[in-house]
């Protein structure tokens, strides 16, 4: 099964957070209202300086993916 790079999520036990979910390799949530980021995987010493260097640029991918599906809405 082919999934979408990022979903959109909510949670009705934290009513005023909207979380994107990236679902390939590194997995995480980020918080759309206050940035905060976890990651679903586990990492080796070895990953963190390309995990660093992808960052960055993954969580812009993923509030900009936010933005664009909202303005889809309005």
């Amino acid at each position: 099964m082919h999934l979408p790079k990022f979903l959109i999520a909510d949670s009705s036990e934290l009513e005023d957070t909207i979380f994107v979910i990236h679902t390939a390799y590194p997995r995480f949530l980020i918080n759309v209202i206050n940035d905060e980021i976890h990651w679903m995987e586990e990492f080796e010493k070895e990953d963190r300086v390309e995990l660093e260097s992808q960052t960055s640029q993954l969580i812009g991918e993923a509030l900009s993916y936010y933005d664009k599906e909202i303005k889809n809405f309005e």
